[in-house]
């Protein structure tokens, strides 16, 4: 079986799921496991690589108004691929390709596996669905039950301890917060998210409600970018009046 992903979720999960060699196309955001970063490249983003988080939300807003997309598939390296499967998500037209932007003729008999999690749970779900499809259910509920364990024993781990009230910030700027799943990510590690809900999206939000939600931690962690680059737009936030004062 000759497998695609068209998001790095997929990539990681095949991967987990010991599924490494069937794997023959990836993304360009791909980086983990790092081997994955030598197979070919599915995609690629219409975004300048030096462009500020400002910038870039004015080009993915711009682009969302014209019912376009900041990322494409390349239909010649799909086809030159030739997976059996494609494994994609439906989520967000921001963060990665979705499953409808690809080419119409690749082939009726290409089959085509979504990732739709929008909570832990729905990754938990995510990775069964995966693994039914590729063959491997058995492999994928394993899977699922270390994962849990591992939660399980973090939660343990940090029970009793005082309680932390965490901002998580998606985009520097303008500011959205974080959603679907990192609210339950901050509970399972011990901390208390004042601003986002589990399950719902990110959302822009004023910084005044975040001086308002008094945290204790605030982490920053925008869509796409790696530490260093987080680190050199972290001005955007940093800089904003009453920050001191946090």
């Amino acid at each position: 079986m000759r497998i695609a992903s068209l998001v790095p979720a997929g990539t990681e999960i095949a991967w987990a799921l010991g599924l490494d060699r069937q794997l023959v196309a990836v993304t360009h955001d791909c980086d983990f496991p790092p081997a994955v970063r030598s197979l070919p490249q599915l995609t690629s983003s219409t975004i300048p690589a030096g462009a500020t988080s400002r910038e870039i939300d004015h080009l993915v807003r711009s682009a969302g108004e014209r019912g376009e997309s900041t990322f494409h598939a390349d239909a010649q390296a799909l086809r030159a691929a030739r997976p059996d499967v494609i494994l994609g998500q439906t989520l967000c037209r921001v963060c990665a390709v979705t499953l409808d932007q690809l080419p119409t003729d690749i082939g009726s008999s290409l089959r085509t596996i979504p990732l739709t999690g929008e909570s832990m749970e729905g990754v938990f779900a995510d990775i069964v669905r995966v693994a039914e499809g590729l063959g491997v259910t058995d492999d994928g509920r394993r899977l699922v039950e270390a994962l849990r364990a591992r939660l399980a024993a973090l939660t343990r781990r940090v029970a009793g301890r005082p309680l932390p009230r965490v901002a998580c910030i998606e985009w520097l700027d303008p500011l959205f917060k974080g959603g679907h799943w990192v609210p339950e990510q901050v509970a399972l590690a011990g901390g208390i998210d004042v601003l986002g809900v589990p399950g719902e999206r990110g959302v822009v939000i004023e910084w005044d409600e975040v001086v308002a939600a008094r945290p204790d931690v605030l982490v920053l962690m925008p869509c796409g970018f790696d530490t260093r680059r987080a680190a050199e737009e972290a001005g955007a936030v940093t800089g904003r009046a009453g920050f001191a004062d946090l």
